[in-house]
């Protein structure tokens, strides 16, 4: 593979960190801005005081205008004499107001719901003789509405709703870790014209009786025409039979190299998740790719992960997802012609755990067996190994 090919691949391949950094530094911009919304909006620009302090500006008639929110917080403005005044320029300049600023209000204190402003207020009138000219009345506002406790609770449904989203989109992008969108998706490793196989049968070595047998496989794919006109046809599908590390998997990306056709490799236990219905839908989503890049072939790695004899080691009237996902299998099978250009290839060590539907005629009915190699195999194998070194 070229470096340019090397480097297209690996950027197809890595995610763009960027774009997800722009978004969680725009959802904590969000968050930033609806906190400092809400505690600005909650703390106003009025001036705590305490109670003795507000009946202190009544005594010295700096009062202009008392409104009472909801039994629970007096605010209080200034008139324009006492804003002009010295007596509360601590105040102001706590708050950063002008004395111009005669809006108000100011200054405001809390109450608790069992003392009796109203009451107490006009008490406090009386005994201290304020003329009825100089009082000032109690506006009340009941019916006010908590800012910032509405923007807190708009603010908290507003970061749920990005979070989920932003957290949706990005199990909705592929890659590892069974994202919640794509978890019925194949995870199969698609080696097609921009991701070549580079594997050819004249890297397999030790493998002559095996390769002979799937030429048949290479010159159907090459050829399809020839077969069909002459009403050949070719198995579905083709089980390579052999101990661990004798070349199985090697052979069957041989296979695709030689016929210059998309190859899908996966490992039986890819189909099988925690999750009821994955498999069989993993199982129907590689058909389906498969279909649409015929003429191609399937692999499948240690097939007996979901192949095995079905009804054992379960409970009677159990779900067992790994027989749904064979079962999905079968179907999928059985569901395509010799003539659709699909070739499935599997591989297994264990042959005598595999259900008998998997090897009846139409699906897995060529069993190709690959020992371990020979004296001559052995040496064909060092050669290879040995093109790429430079011997002196």
């Amino acid at each position: 593979m070229s470096e340019s090919e090397d480097k297209k691949k690996k950027k197809n391949i890595i995610p763009n960190p960027q774009r997800a950094n722009y978004q969680i530094f725009l959802i904590c911009a969000l968050l930033i801005v609806v906190l400092g919304i809400a505690y600005f909006s909650g703390s106003g620009s009025a001036h705590a005081i305490p109670k003795k302090k507000f009946y202190d500006m009544v005594l010295k008639h700096d009062v202009e205008r008392i409104v009472l929110v909801n039994d629970r917080l007096v605010e209080v403005t200034l008139n324009k004499e006492a804003l002009e005044s010295d007596r509360y320029k601590d105040i102001l300049k706590s708050k950063g107001l002008l004395a111009s600023n005669t809006n108000g209000p100011q200054v405001e204190f809390e109450i608790q719901p069992s003392y009796d402003f109203e009451t107490n207020y006009e008490a406090f009138l009386k005994e201290n003789k304020i003329p009825e000219n100089d009082q000032v009345a109690i506006e009340v506002d009941s019916n006010r509405a908590e800012v910032t406790s509405q923007l807190i609770t708009l603010g908290f449904w507003a970061l749920l709703i990005l979070g989920s989203w932003y957290m949706f989109r990005r199990m909705a992008g592929g890659g590892a870790g069974g994202q919640i969108f794509n978890i019925g998706k194949s995870k199969a490793a698609l080696f097609d014209a921009e991701n070549k196989v580079k594997i050819t049968f004249a890297d397999v070595a030790g493998l002559d009786e095996a390769k002979e047998e799937v030429k048949e496989i290479v010159d159907f794919l090459k050829y399809p025409t020839k077969f069909t006109k002459l009403g050949g046809k070719i198995p579905k599908g083709a089980l390579l039979v052999g101990p661990p590390g004798t070349g199985k998997t090697l052979l069957a990306k041989a296979v695709a190299g030689e016929a210059g056709v998309p190859f899908f490799s996966l490992s039986g236990s890819d189909f099988v998740e925690m999750f009821v219905g994955v498999g069989a839908a993993r199982v129907r989503d590689l058909f389906k790719q498969a279909k649409e890049k015929a003429p191609c072939i399937i692999f499948i790695d240690e097939i007996d992960a979901i192949g095995r004899m079905r009804g054992k080691g379960s409970m009677p009237g159990s779900n067992d997802e790994r027989e749904n996902t064979l079962n999905s299998l079968l179907v999928e099978m059985d569901g395509f012609g010799t003539d659709s250009g699909v070739i499935i290839l599997a591989a297994t060590n264990r042959p005598d755990v595999l259900d008998a539907a998997l090897l009846r005629p139409g699906r897995f009915d060529r069993m190709i067996s690959i020992d371990k190699p020979d004296i001559v195999g052995r040496e064909q194998i060092f050669r290879v190994h040995l093109k790429p070194l430079k011997l002196g």
